[in-house]
């Protein structure tokens, strides 16, 4: 075992402290990842103050994790030391079940996902997560970084740009395609950036018109406050999909009118508590009312390589591992534009 120095949640709601964690040696297929840097995710939010269930304590968060390999084992052929990786939301899954054999590992139903923090592994030991120096994860787990992404704006790749681009490649986002993005923060921002990129015409459904500026040079041509009634009334019947980032309970009747016949609203974000549904709503129109959770190992890769195709990461701010708690509330005040990174050099 290696002691590495972490930041850890030492039970619920309580603030995050510095602390050590002990990693597993490297076994034969194992890589040994040195963190440069980790995003922090609403869910991780959620997790530490157990706003989805009872979470595993000590907890150290953080599923967004960009670093270089220092060391390899024996048996190791995908990746070297000096490569520049990635670790996302999963560290393992059965890899036999139907879902795994066809790379959609996150809904392994074979035991599910193992999840990079507040999971058992196989092995019975608590995961940790990249709110700290070091990981260590089998490299069937691990994604390459292109050399065209800074390691920085690439860490929030790992969970926000996967959790958006897969339902958007999934939902056939695209030329000719109407995409509305409902919510523009650390998801919401890299679903405009994807969806403009993947060639659709993106609205950004927001609360009010504070970011709309933000919204229009990320990539969406039109602009909406949600709060204003007119908008519902003037958008009705509008979208082939609409992709809801938004962590908090919806009045999903009146965005489902909001979509073509056929069209699609697909929830990213996941509140705490349950939302109604009038079943007409989705009766008429013959509409789709959807769930998406991250990609699987090679989707993950192809979002990288597509990101770093089209020239962007995330938006970020970066901070030190002292001003994480701050960060926590800011998160939760929407005080952010639109990703806190953590620099893991300073744990």
């Amino acid at each position: 075992m290696t002691t590495v120095a972490a930041y850890a949640a030492p039970s619920a709601k309580a603030p995050l402290e510095r602390t050590t964690i002990e990693r597993r040696q490297v076994r034969e297929f194992d890589v040994l990842i040195d963190i440069k840097f980790a995003g922090i995710c609403h869910s991780d939010i959620h997790q530490a103050r157990e706003g989805w269930g009872e979470a595993i304590f000590p907890m150290v968060p953080g599923h967004e994790i960009a670093g270089v390999v220092t060391e390899v084992g024996p048996g190791v052929t995908k990746f070297a030391v000096g490569d520049r990786v990635g670790v996302g939301c999963m560290v393992d899954s059965c890899r036999e079940c139907d879902n795994c054999k066809a790379g959609l590992e996150q809904y392994c139903t074979g035991g599910g996902m193992v999840g990079t923090y507040n999971a058992v592994g196989k092995d019975g030991e608590t995961t940790y997560g990249g709110y700290a120096e070091k990981i260590v994860v089998d490299e069937n787990y691990v994604v390459r970084i292109p050399e065209g992404l800074a390691l920085d704006v690439a860490a929030p790749l790992l969970c926000a740009g996967i959790t958006t681009y897969s339902p958007l490649k999934h939902w056939n986002a695209g030329p000719g395609k109407k995409v509305a993005v409902l919510g523009l923060g650390g998801l919401g921002h890299m679903g405009v950036k994807i969806a403009h990129a993947l060639g659709a015409e993106v609205t950004v459904l927001s609360q009010s018109l504070r970011k709309k500026d933000d919204g229009l040079k990320l990539g969406a041509a039109h602009y909406y406050a949600t709060s204003d009634p007119e908008t519902f009334r003037e958008l009705a019947g509008s979208f082939d999909l609409i992709l809801s980032t938004v962590s908090a309970p919806l009045d999903l009747d009146a965005y489902l009118a909001l979509l073509k016949t056929d069209g699609a609203f697909v929830n990213v974000g996941a509140p705490e508590e349950p939302v109604a549904l009038n079943l007409f709503s989705v009766i008429g129109g013959r509409k789709t009312l959807a769930g998406s959770g991250i990609g699987g190992i090679q989707e993950t890769q192809e979002m990288l390589d597509f990101c770093a195709e089209h020239g962007f990461g995330a938006e970020i701010e970066l901070i030190s591992a002292s001003e994480i708690n701050e960060a926590y509330e800011r998160v939760l005040a929407s005080d952010v534009r639109y990703r806190f990174v953590i620099d893991t050099t300073t744990i």
